[in-house]
């Protein structure tokens, strides 16, 4: 099966990519395209998989550089590939070359482009990130390399969305203790049970954030199992592990 690649109007003419599960080699849970070191899969399918992503964006694949990301909001700044995974949750690069690969399983890949500067950026956006400012320093980052955030363009990919996200009081009440007006960010569930809408906050923070526009593709990681990998689905299916989609940008 040949990959699937999800693609915006917005990022063009930079080559790009969120790429879905369909067309790898992984199998069993983790069947189709599964690109995550992190998960208990095959290493060799996994090298597979990242060697099939790296060709469709025309790079090595030493250059498919991915993150230890941990859901901070920490940027880096990248010239050259990094000899083993930054810890950071988003980079940003002005070297022609390099593909900027964010892996998720329902939180945010966030792709950004400055084309005229020829700068661009990736993150790692779930809900502790997006909190903690992960978007906004994307953005301070690539302003460091020359880029103008009202000419910026951002792209949510495929990510959990609020239909399926359920979360519990505590969840409430941290985004109440840092805003209040994040209460429209959510909606009621059954008894004390919310739905948090993650793409809607982060659309509000990059707009916020003064980026020249901000969209999102509007696919719902946990609602297409066929297309999607999704943390939360596993866990309710009660699987022992996940696969990890990527997504990535190039100059």
């Amino acid at each position: 099966m040949t990959l699937e690649i999800l693609t915006s109007d917005t990022l063009a003419p930079l080559r790009h990519g969120f790429f879905t599960r369909r067309g790898g080699a992984s199998s069993g849970i983790f069947a189709g395209l599964n690109c995550g070191n992190g998960s208990s899969d095959l290493s060799e399918v996994v090298r597979i998989n990242r060697t099939r992503v790296a060709t469709a964006l025309g790079v090595a694949p030493a250059e498919l550089i991915t993150l230890n990301q941990v859901h901070s909001a920490d940027a880096v700044i990248l010239d050259a590939p990094p000899q083993t995974p930054p810890r950071a949750d988003a980079m940003v690069t002005a070297t022609p070359g390099l593909a900027l690969a964010i892996l998720t399983a329902d939180c945010q890949p966030v792709m950004f482009a400055d084309a005229a500067a020829g700068v661009i950026g990736a993150a790692h956006a779930g809900w502790r990130g997006t909190l903690a400012g992960v978007l906004e320093t994307t953005l301070d980052a690539m302003e460091t390399l020359g880029a103008r955030r009202q000419d910026t363009v951002a792209v949510i990919g495929p990510t959990i969305s609020q239909r399926a996200y359920e979360v519990g009081p505590e969840f409430f009440e941290t985004f109440m203790a840092a805003e209040s007006a994040y209460g429209r960010f959510f909606a009621q569930g059954q008894g004390d049970r919310m739905l948090f809408d993650l793409p809607a906050f982060g659309l509000f923070r990059l707009r916020a954030a003064g980026v020249g526009q901000a969209q999102w593709t509007r696919h719902c990681t946990y609602s297409d199992a066929q297309r999607f990998f999704s943390y939360r689905r596993s866990v309710h299916a009660g699987e022992a592990d996940y696969g990890r989609l990527v997504s990535a940008i190039r100059l």
